[in-house]
């Protein structure tokens, strides 16, 4: 585990700028306090900060390996973490290779030189890296394929610079020619969204090289991304009474990726809300280390809260419990530093929390596991039985819906039947963006001035809906959700946050074999029987709590809708607003009506919760504050950690 840094310089002058990478590298110390370094031959400069997990006192990076008589071909940084490195080193050792360490970044550049790029294939884990080939003069970019683990690059004249962090690239910008202009588009699809959807960024100059993807360059090329991964859907109907046999290779399939998961030479613990996902993992987890330790957060405040459940499931598993309670004011206070941390911002309130989790763990161990995934493979968003409730409508003529929907466009707001009436008349690619949009088109008018039609979810969502026309309803927005939601929201708070401890976070349900045997689930046992995730709920029946196996999906909820109508948050809220030098971008005005209108409402107990909306502009003004601005400086503490707990 580590954050890389490099640069494929265009003209092999790399030299020139190891003192450059250098000064950018303390950036993202907090990616790897516990070892950096740089290095470099004429074409190529690596960074690194390692937090070493596996093969403490060996495994450093950058890596350097070649074959027989070609001792240093090959130079590598690699950021992740292969949960088969075991197995694939047998794999390899049989074909004639020899290791010099024990670790899993040495796996892959070997199998690199074996398989080439179909190496990405062979991995179960989360990835990023970067591997230099000295005879071909090639770079070879890869991500793995859900987007657990993030890669910004830019190209100027200079040459690529790639990072796990945007930050170090900003850094970067003057010694290699990077324009720091903002992306109008990306702005209005992350206030529509709630994130910055990939392969953007909110700097022009910088992109991602998107999940599921690779890239090989040769000095002077482009990024070109190659997709090497599609999590699609084509599910075959399971025989009548062959039920049972699905649960079992669920259950299977998570005992195996689990203990994979566990693998490491420092301490694992848990994260674990009042839900079955995390419930799930840390009770398999449990299994491998009896001395597991589970983490959880909450609020004082009622109905915002899974403590108890937590510490209930915690009990019954039998581990050591901790606990977290955070404050409005600590709240507040992260914001900044939480925002430069995203390099990005996501307008996702459950972020803070997360944070305040995480900085508790990382005082007990260095690795947890998580939860993530659970929802877009197994079906457990509320929203995935929609396709169920509109059913009735597919069989009404095309002339009939334009009726019911103009009906429906003129019934008054909260009048009952009229969101289905709009709903069952509009086209799932119209209707359905993913778990997260802040403002509709109208509502984003008012507010963002830089707003354009063709900048609306569509244009992010089209391109994905085109893959999946073959797949039935549900399937269809699990797919979209793993493209949008899924790696723009829950991926990038899981690794980001969590980084920023300096702790690695592990998912155990995105791991490949998982999905091989979820994606074969039909509809009706992903939200049948009235409830969500029902195949997964079966297959846990002897792994997790009763209380558990039936309970509504949490997560980490924010009392936000109440702190910014209330003292707790509304006089920050409009400071930010007031002090930001945003309004060629947004109209002030109307941010600061709907937080007054939004005060309202709640106090009144009638009218619209606009919270997150305004949490979505106020996250950007923040951002704004401190990466284009400068006006704001977050309290970035350079924490010491031991290398080993």
């Amino acid at each position: 585990m580590c954050g890389l840094l490099g640069i494929l310089t265009a003209q092999g002058d790399a030299p020139r700028f190891v003192d450059t990478t250098a000064r950018a590298l303390p950036c993202m110390r907090h990616r790897g306090p516990d070892e950096d370094g740089t290095w470099n031959d004429d074409d190529v400069v690596f960074g690194f900060n390692r937090l070493s997990i596996i093969d403490l006192e060996h495994s450093h990076q950058p890596l350097q390996w070649g074959p027989s008589g070609e001792p240093d071909r090959y130079s590598m940084t690699f950021n992740g973490e292969i949960y088969n490195y075991l197995e694939l080193r047998e794999e390899l050792r049989a074909e004639g290779y020899e290791f010099a360490t024990s670790g899993d970044s040495e796996t892959i550049v070997v199998g690199f030189h074996h398989w080439g790029s179909d190496v990405v294939n062979h991995l179960r884990g989360m990835f990023a890296f970067a591997v230099w080939d000295s005879v071909e003069r090639t770079m070879f970019l890869a991500r793995d394929p859900f987007g657990i683990k993030p890669l910004f690059y830019a190209t100027t004249d200079a040459g690529t610079v790639f990072s796990s962090e945007k930050k170090s690239i900003l850094a970067m910008a003057q010694d290699i020619g990077l324009g720091l202009g903002l992306d109008d588009r990306a702005i209005a699809h992350y206030t529509d969204l709630q994130y910055v959807p990939e392969p953007e960024t909110l700097h022009a100059g910088v992109r991602r090289l998107e999940s599921g993807c690779h890239a090989t360059l040769r000095p002077g090329d482009e990024v070109t991304a190659v997709r090497y991964f599609e999590p699609t859907f084509p599910v075959t109907p399971v025989p009548s009474g062959q039920e049972n046999a699905l649960f079992t290779r669920i259950a299977d399939a998570l005992q195996d990726s689990v203990a994979k998961h566990m693998r490491a030479d420092v301490t694992v613990g848990s994260f674990l809300s009042g839900g079955i996902d995390s419930t799930a993992i840390a009770s398999l987890a449990k299994q491998h280390n009896p001395d597991l330790i589970t983490f959880t957060t909450g609020f004082e405040r009622e109905g915002y809260s899974e403590v108890d459940v937590a510490a209930e499931s915690a009990a019954a598993i039998g581990v050591e419990h901790v606990v977290k309670v955070v404050s409005p004011e600590e709240f507040a206070a992260a914001v900044p530093k939480i925002i430069w941390y995203l390099d990005d911002p996501v307008a996702d309130p459950a972020l803070v929390p997360l944070y305040f989790v995480a900085a508790e763990a990382r005082k007990h161990v260095k690795v947890v596991l998580s939860g993530e995934g659970a929802d877009e493979l197994f079906g457990g968003y509320t929203i995935y039985k929609e396709p169920l409730s509109l059913a009735p409508f597919e069989k009404v003529p095309s002339p009939i819906k334009k009726v019911l929907r103009t009906l429906g466009d003129a019934l008054p707001d909260g009048v009952r039947g009229k969101s289905l009436l709009q709903r069952g008349t509009t086209p799932m690619e119209e209707r359905y963006y993913g778990n997260a949009r802040s403002f509709n088109y109208e509502q984003l008018e008012r507010v963002l001035r830089i707003a354009r039609p063709e900048w609306d979810h569509r244009e992010v969502t089209a391109p994905v809906y085109a893959k999946s026309r073959d797949m039935d309803p549900v399937s269809r927005m699990q797919h979209l959700d793993m493209f949008t939601w899924l790696r723009g929201d829950i991926l990038v708070k899981a690794d980001k946050i969590t980084m920023a401890n300096s702790l690695e976070l592990r998912v155990p349900f995105l791991d490949r074999v998982v999905f091989d045997v979820a994606r074969t689930i039909p509809h009706e046992l992903k939200v049948g029987n009235g409830t969500t995730k029902y195949a997964l709920r079966r297959a846990l029946e002897l792994i997790v709590p009763e209380h558990v196996i039936n309970r509504k999906k949490l997560g980490f909820p924010v009392p936000l809708r109440h702190w910014l109508a209330g003292d707790e948050l509304y006089d920050w809220a409009r400071k930010n607003i007031e002090d930001s030098a945003t309004d060629h971008i947004f109209d002030k005005a109307q941010v600061l009506a709907m937080l007054d209108e939004h005060r309202v409402s709640m106090n009144s107990g009638s009218g619209p919760d606009h919270s997150r909306r305004l949490w979505t502009v106020i996250a950007f003004m923040i951002w704004h504050g401190i990466f284009v601005e400068h006006r704001i400086t977050p309290d970035i503490d350079e924490r010491d950690y031991p290398v080993q707990l």
